[in-house]
């Protein structure tokens, strides 16, 4: 790769990561010698298996709080239900339902927020309705049996609430919002929603069980799932990597982007606005994950591989640590996360010149070595390289065709309700998807609790490494990070894997449309869009037509109109069928871009090699092939 002419440039040679500049984070690093190789171990006696209980099946109820429907498998009752407190619920709920019901769900009304005008934040309001007085004989529910959580999940807006009355009644109070939207759907209608959710999975997972939430649901689901031959290397389960790989991916490998961009950057008036449709995308990127204890790359020993051996730790599961420096002339968002101030906060430079060092997963390193525009400098600081398997492509297989039988029968049911019915659970499907992976992050644990006010008013001693995160008239509230468990379905790096690979597809992706010339999948995303385009212009008035590939084309002697296009003097050079200026082929790393102030034809570093202005798409940078220029 270095020093070879027509690869992107990366570099990687033994150096100390670079700090952020200002105010910014500065991410975890491994420590050098026998400190860090410490960190590569797996944790004894602990690995993902399948369980050997089966989930037993709680009964549900749903309420809409704002008109008193409840619905269960016993029947449909009008409740009263007062304000609407959780001593009004439990006391109304159980008066007409069996004890038997453990779940209710809330489907519209959430009452947690009826005091949120006197707090500045939803979270006080929602800590103060999961704690307020209980009816006679009811407690904060403590563990129970297998898989059990305990107490309140204070969450802004799908709080868990947890209680228990004596030893064998236990019940939660949760938000269907967990698992979709239900828009406006009546009790019943969700209700049948959850059962068209079974009656989908049942097919493809024979213990299915529904569980509190969907990240429970899918974690439980992938377990009874990982069925590994005998004679299989990972017989004996998915080994879980140590307290230090898995604080490290924590703290360096971020979910999604969301990224807000302003003028001057873009038009005061948006030119047109794109959507990319990836509704089930998480189950594309589950095909390839990190398996077992990973592999330390230090920057001395990627530098000792040959081209081949560097190639092919890039596009294996991994995670690195880069310094990257951003091409002088690049006019685009940005690729790679940066640490930026705050406590869970990245930001992606995209400023010209601009050098930085981050953390990066494989999937997001290969798109600013090869994206379509121009290659970024990477230099590899240290990594993480797993084995590659497939631990998550069964499940999400499987978790794909229920998803798409149910999108089948909520287009064509005759039935208004089981039409509507389909729609919520189709995307409950695609709540266990997402949230299942997410499960496998494992954040550190964090526990709530909430104590009673003093007599006059005082507050109490919290339990030991606990901080104060709220208080009211009659109690405070709690919470303590509890660190890393010792979780059997532990797995940072995979959850990492699908994330990163789904920040890349955001920038640049294969669609399932072909080029008419190549028959190669045409691209899109964020990095394809207008800012940046090659537009094309002819000499005469004449208004260019539109062809159905996507292309613009124009007459012969055409010239690039773009500013920033190496001097447009010369003729673009010409297809088949049109006169384009097009941008990178499918695999740039056999290639190298022009000198972007340079003349189109420009020599860049071999014999015969030059820029003719052609690719795939109109609008990317330009493809180098060994051609003549046409005059």
């Amino acid at each position: 790769m270095p020093g070879e002419p027509g690869q992107p440039e990366v570099i990687a040679e033994p150096s100390a990561a670079a700090g952020t500049a200002g105010a910014e984070r500065v991410l975890t690093s491994i420590p050098e010698g026998a400190e860090g190789d410490r960190w590569f171990r797996a944790e004894r006696d602990l690995a993902s298996k399948r369980p050997n209980f089966k989930q037993a099946a709680r009964g549900m109820a749903f309420l809409d709080t704002a008109t008193g429907v409840l619905v269960w498998q016993g029947g449909t009752v009008r409740l009263d239900l007062g304000r609407a407190s959780v001593a009004e619920i439990l006391t109304a709920v159980y008066a007409v339902a069996p004890a038997t019901v453990e779940r209710i769900y809330i489907t519209a009304g959430d009452p947690w927020h009826q005091s949120s005008e006197r707090h500045n934040f939803l979270k006080d309001a929602v800590a103060v309705w999961l704690n307020s007085p209980l009816p006679e004989g009811w407690t904060v529910e403590s563990s129970r049996g297998k898989d059990r959580q305990a107490g309140h999940l204070v969450h802004p807006r799908n709080p868990v609430g947890r209680w228990q009355r004596g030893k064998d009644q236990h019940t939660e109070i949760r938000s269907v919002g967990e698992w979709f939207d239900p828009e406006g759907a009546d009790p019943a209608t969700v209700r049948a929603a959850f059962v068209e959710l079974w009656k989908a999975l049942r097919p493809h997972f024979e213990d299915v069980v529904l569980m509190g939430s969907p990240s429970q649901t899918g974690r439980d689901l992938w377990s009874r799932t990982n069925t590994v031959k005998a004679s299989a290397k990972w017989a004996d389960g998915f080994p879980v990597m140590s307290q230090e790989i898995r604080g490290l991916l924590h703290a360096t490998a971020g979910q999604g982007r969301t990224e807000l961009i302003t003028p001057p950057r873009v038009p005061e008036r948006v030119p047109g606005w794109y959507e990319v449709d990836r509704t089930f995308a998480y189950a594309k990127h589950t095909w390839a994950s990190g398996v077992g204890v990973p592999e330390r790359i230090t920057a001395a020993r990627f530098a000792a591989m040959s081209e081949k051996e560097q190639t092919n730790a890039l596009f294996a599961p991994s995670h690195w640590q880069v310094r990257v420096t951003i091409p002088k002339d690049w006019a685009h968002v940005g690729l790679l996360p940066a640490p930026a101030p705050g406590e869970r906060s990245w930001h992606y430079p995209y400023e010209g010149g601009r050098t930085f060092t981050t953390w990066a997963g494989c999937a997001e390193v290969n798109l600013a070595l090869r994206n379509p525009l121009m290659p970024w400098q990477i230099e590899i600081l240290d990594g993480l390289l797993w084995e590659s398997g497939d631990p998550l492509k069964s499940w999400s297989t499987k978790l794909r065709e229920a998803w798409q039988s149910l999108r089948a029968t909520a287009e064509v049911h005759g039935d208004e309700q089981q039409r509507q019915a389909c729609r919520l659970a189709s995307r409950a499907v695609r709540s266990i998807l997402l949230y299942g992976i997410g499960t496998f992050a494992q954040r550190p644990r964090i526990t709530t609790g909430s104590l009673e006010l003093g007599t006059g008013g005082e507050v109490p001693e919290l339990p030991d490494g606990a901080r104060l995160t709220g208080i009211t008239d009659t109690h405070v509230t709690w919470e303590r990070n509890q660190g890393f468990a010792r979780d059997q379905y532990a797995h940072p790096e995979w959850a990492a894997g699908v994330w990163s690979a789904a920040r890349a597809a955001l920038l640049s992706v294969s669609t399932s449309s072909k080029d008419p010339e190549t028959g190669k999948p045409l691209k899109a995303s964020a990095l394809h869009l207008p800012q940046g385009r090659c537009s094309l212009s002819a000499p005469t008035p004449s208004t260019p037509r539109r062809r159905s590939s996507g292309r613009t084309a124009v007459s012969p002697g055409t010239t690039c109109s773009r500013a920033a296009c190496p001097g447009s003097s010369l003729p673009l050079a010409r297809t088949r069928s049109s006169t384009t200026c097009r941008g990178w082929p499918a695999r740039p790393w056999k290639l190298r871009t022009c000198e972007r102030r340079g003349g189109l034809g420009r020599p860049v570093g071999a014999p015969g090699l030059r820029c003719l202005g052609r690719g795939p798409v109109a609008g990317r940078g330009h493809r180098l092939v060994r051609a003549r220029l046409r005059a």
